[in-house]
């Protein structure tokens, strides 16, 4: 029970994100909002996620994982509420970095929960069966999406967000009837916390609006607060982000690296291919909903597989396999063009599928099989963290693409060829980055 309810958070936030990426027209058109606005949509919720995963990964260790994810799924049923009464994008924006802060929760305690209820030798297939729901998510997301958007509008993925976590909280409630925390956890660092977050937003805000002044300033606030972050951590007891976890752990640090280029090499696809078919193809967001399905439902078949053998194989070769299959893919899709064929996106996303399936859960195997148990949280949380920054920089060099190729005006079919140009440079950059990623995970040596 506690994996099926962990599995059905892990299940939640991307069936959002997903969903989202589907009605970013319809938003776009109703709010005005041009390319480099309608971008921050999702980017604001990754970005929040990222600041505060970390953090609730700590005080998930100090005072019960299960608490905080309860909370996670509590702020993400009531943000998911609101949004549709957004009067403004302001305020629909705010709203969805609250969604974030509940995804960060969920995000942060799910896979430590897994990993303390499960014993070494099951671990790969119980986090081989979460990330099967991760990918439930990523796959129902673009077919409810799709039909909701094109028959009820956007408002309406929101609302359906709000009975599937009333479920949830009941489910946590009747049957996770054990709590997990450490008894003798030192204090929380809430100094350290408070830096974490700055520099964090800094950095991300930084990079996804490096066109602006705004983001010239964040990121000269980034360097400043980094050396001071990293100097109060050093010096405390019980820092927020303990950077020693990293020190003499070459399979974790290593992995952690890898998790991060894979997710910045591929998260945006989904974000790209929904304007390319809606926009540039002409398709309605349930037929786009359908192409995008492609990917997430071979990530659902093959994760399990994926994460079980990565119990009985070194889960780097699978891993590295599994990034290179990545970079095929996007190698495909930068020869995307106007006059490109569905059956081609097709095969591309078929190969992306596979190849993260082989990636994500025999890497996140071997990140939880290199810690000990007390540091599950933190471990957790950093991997998610590792994630989310990949997300993020995924989305920023797509935001900066944009502006760079469209600028600030709404993105229809006279940019097309703007578009399609964005698109293919951005695709390059993500198949090079998946390249430097096999590298990396083939050198973080083997997983005791």
């Amino acid at each position: 029970m506690v994996l099926i309810i962990a599995t059905l958070g892990s299940f939640l936030t991307p069936f959002i994100g997903s969903m989202v990426n589907l009605a970013l027209p319809q938003i776009a058109a109703e709010f005005s909002a041009d390319a480099s606005q309608i971008g921050w949509v999702p980017t604001i919720f990754l970005l929040f996620t990222s600041m505060f995963l970390i953090p609730i990964g700590k005080l998930s260790d100090i005072y019960g994982r299960k608490k905080v994810f309860l909370i996670g799924i509590t702020i993400t049923g009531l943000s998911s509420f609101l949004i549709p009464f957004s009067p403004t994008f302001p305020v629909l924006i705010a709203l969805r970095g609250l969604q974030g802060i509940g995804s960060a929760c969920i995000f942060g305690t799910s896979v430590a929960i897994i990993s303390s209820v499960f014993p070494k030798e099951q671990r790969g297939k119980a986090l081989g069966i979460n990330v099967t729901g991760v990918y439930g998510g990523l796959s129902l997301g673009p077919v409810i999406g799709g039909v909701f958007t094109h028959y009820l509008g956007w408002r309406s993925l929101f609302f359906i967000l709000v009975p599937l976590c009333i479920f949830i909280i009941f489910a946590v409630t009747r049957w996770m009837t054990v709590d997990w925390a450490d008894a003798d956890a030192p204090p929380f660092d809430l100094v350290g916390s408070l830096l974490y977050v700055a520099v964090v937003f800094c950095g991300i805000f930084g990079i996804t609006s490096i066109t602006s002044q705004e983001g010239v300033v964040a990121i000269i606030l980034f360097f400043l607060l980094l050396p001071i972050f990293l100097s109060h951590e050093a010096k405390i007891y019980n820092p927020v982000f303990d950077i020693r976890i990293f020190k003499n752990n070459r399979v974790f640090t290593f992995s952690n690296i890898a998790a991060l280029i894979n997710y910045s090499a591929t998260f945006a696809i989904g974000y790209l291919l929904s304007l390319y078919l809606q926009i540039i193809k002409g398709l309605d967001p349930k037929s786009a909903g359908l192409v995008l399905v492609s990917q997430p439902l071979m990530q659902v078949f093959f994760s399990p597989w994926a994460g079980k053998l990565s119990d009985r194989i070194e889960p780097r070769y699978i891993a590295s396999a599994g990034m290179a299959l990545n970079a095929i893919g996007l190698l495909i899709l930068a020869g995307v063009s106007e006059e490109t064929t569905i059956p081609v996106i097709i095969v591309a996303l078929l190969f992306l599928g596979f190849g993260f399936a082989l990636f994500s859960s025999p890497n996140t195997n071997a990140v939880m099989g290199s810690v000990e148990k007390t540091e599950y949280g933190v471990a957790s949380g950093t991997l998610a963290t590792m994630r989310q920054f990949g997300m993020v920089l995924s989305m920023g060099i797509s935001l900066f693409l944009f502006t760079f190729f469209i600028g600030a005006v709404e993105i229809g079919i006279e940019q097309s060829s703007n578009f399609i140009n964005a698109q293919r440079v951005a695709f390059l950059i993500y198949a090079m980055l998946c390249f430097i990623g096999v590298v990396i995970s083939l050198a973080r040596g083997r997983t005791a």
